[in-house]
């Protein structure tokens, strides 16, 4: 079993809040828009880190993660990218590669919204950690913490940070 906390769009912020729920996971996941090595360091230091570059990520940023990142986790095939979109409207770029080999679980981030769906068309979950950072429109700072046991995502906690000022 693994436990993992999955966030986006932090741009270049970090703090004791996401670090308290980082300690008690597995493994963290980021979906993009990182915005700073200092994120990626004191993510590091707590927990192994898989995560995937955004539209604002830097091109050192860009050499260290991938735009895409696909693994499999116990039994679950994953794939992460920024930009991917929601069922029914999924980005272009992605799209018909969903549709031919669809992972277990998809995650992107990008819209600063929170959203879990389960895609019955292509028979995937989909998640999207919303914002945990403080820079975009979104009015509360969120992440997702779940478990992977063999085939099966349980335990999926909404975090609720803070409400930005």
């Amino acid at each position: 079993m693994k436990k993992i906390l999955l966030l986006s769009d932090t741009h270049g912020y970090v703090d004791d809040q996401i670090l308290k729920f980082a300690k008690h996971v597995d493994e963290i996941w980021h979906v993009g828009d990182i915005g700073s090595f200092e994120v990626v360091d004191a993510l590091k230091k707590l927990k192994p880190l898989r995560a995937v570059y955004g539209n604002i990520d830097d091109a050192l940023m860009r050499a260290e993660f991938p735009l895409d990142n696909k693994f499999t986790i116990e039994k679950v095939a994953v794939w992460m990218t920024h930009i991917g979109g929601y069922p029914n409207n999924y980005n272009l770029r992605v799209k018909e590669a969903l549709a031919a080999n669809s992972p277990k679980l998809f995650i992107a981030g990008h819209s600063h919204i929170l959203k879990v769906m389960f895609d019955k068309k292509l028979n995937m979950l989909h998640m999207n950690p919303g914002a945990a950072g403080k820079y975009g429109f979104h009015t509360v700072r969120t992440m997702l913490r779940f478990e992977i046991h063999e085939d099966t995502i349980t335990n999926l906690e909404i975090i609720e940070l803070e409400k930005r000022a």
